[in-house]
């Protein structure tokens, strides 16, 4: 190994130096300020988990983008967490046992095998809410309009909001009555859009032509608030579950058009993701000139079931350095030097300013300081008796 290998690191893991590291985390404490003003109280989850519990109910996606070890005292698979969702409903489930809604929100590192797409982080700091145990749409919305709050605290004043809701094409999907395989392949093609293939598989596995009509319409369903209207129109024929879907995001699109009129609502009912995780509207939040989304979330009614406690459940998560290139850069505060000296006066005049929020940098022994490497603009001196600042 050579001495440049030493300082390498993997592909896909960074390091946050100081500047971005200080706008990281005074944005981390504002955020987390905010959900506590909305009642969500902070956990701090391991780590690690055993995957039994770490994985479970998450489906075959988080498995593959979990790191696994072995515990050297138990000799039990442990998992690296790739995503905290799986580890708040297990504290819901287990540690906390509420007997009411429970509002939990965190921030902590994740690890992911391999980025989830081109130049972005295997190492975000993931930031996020969660809220159990109510399964009506007023938890959906608070959750969405807390992920709309948390933009706009980033500085991203005009977001677009991606809605959908699984329940429409899970209704569909029960109703068509296809076998695993095919489920799968006509998840695929309506996750890429595929519309000639999407066409020929229709054409060679939906005999029913009013059920193939309503699972082609679902790719030309994305649009404007006017989309609901059309759905409706489509899926006329459809189980009754439908409809309740699209009452769901009609009420939905409405409660958010009041009260945050400058968002960008844009409706997808072919928008799957996370569908084998997802039980209900689903919600991922873009910003111009960000080519993939910045925040997902929905509704997760299940995960607890694993646990043996099912509740209800929805929340959202985001990328704290993906929040952070939202907002403006904010420098290191210029400080002030106070060179070496054993003086009790000197002490006092810094601990004084140190109290009033300032940034003072004591010097060593010897020291010729950098007054730029130390972000000093200013120093303290001993002038007629008294220490005083004067710019370096």
């Amino acid at each position: 190994m050579t001495v440049a290998d030493r300082w390498l690191l993997p592909d896909g893991v960074e390091e946050i130096l100081p500047n971005r590291a200080l706008q990281i985390e005074r944005l981390r404490r504002q955020i987390l300020d905010l959900y506590h003003s909305w009642g969500y109280d902070l956990v701090i989850p391991p780590l690690v988990e055993f995957t039994d519990s770490l994985l479970s109910g998450t489906g075959s996606d988080l498995d593959l983008m979990t790191f696994k070890v072995t515990d050297q005292i138990s000799g039990r698979t442990m998992g690296i967490r790739a995503d905290i969702t799986p580890q708040t409903s297990r504290m819901d489930a287990h540690s906390l046992q509420r007997k009411g809604p429970s509002r939990l929100c965190y921030a902590s590192t994740v690890l992911y095998t391999r980025p989830r797409h081109a130049l972005e982080s295997r190492s975000p700091i993931q930031i996020g809410v969660e809220l159990y145990g109510e399964a009506g749409l007023a938890a959906d919305i608070e959750v969405i309009s807390l992920m709309l709050e948390t933009l706009h605290l980033a500085g991203l004043e005009k977001p677009q909001l991606d809605l959908g809701h699984v329940g429409v094409y899970g209704s569909l999907l029960e109703s068509a009555g296809l076998a695993a395989d095919q489920e799968a392949e006509l998840f695929a093609l309506l996750q890429r859009k595929a519309v000639p293939e999407l066409d020929a598989w229709i054409g060679a596995n939906l005999p029913d032509p009013a059920m193939a009509t309503m699972i082609r319409a679902l790719v030309d369903l994305a649009g404007g608030a006017e989309v609901l209207d059309r759905a409706r129109e489509l899926f006329a024929e459809a189980p009754a579950e439908v409809e309740l879907a699209l009452d769901e995001l009609q009420a939905t699109v409405a409660a958010l058009q009041d009260s945050y009129p400058e968002a960008d609502l844009y409706l997808d009912l072919s928008e799957l993701r996370g569908y084998h995780y997802h039980t209900g509207i689903v919600f991922a939040a873009y910003a111009q000139g960000v080519g993939q989304a910045i925040g997902n979330g929905g509704r997760y009614d299940h995960v607890g079931e694993g646990f043996g406690r099912s509740r209800p459940a929805t929340g959202f998560n985001m990328s704290l350095q993906a929040l952070a290139q939202l907002s403006c850069g904010q420098q290191i505060a210029a400080g002030i030097f106070a060179p070496a000296a054993d003086d009790t006066g000197l002490r006092q005049a810094v601990s004084a300013l140190r109290a009033q929020g300032e940034r003072v940098v004591c010097g060593f022994p010897g020291q010729q300081p950098d007054y730029e490497e130390l972000h000093c603009d200013r120093q303290l001196l001993l002038l007629d008796g008294t220490y005083q600042i004067k710019p370096v």
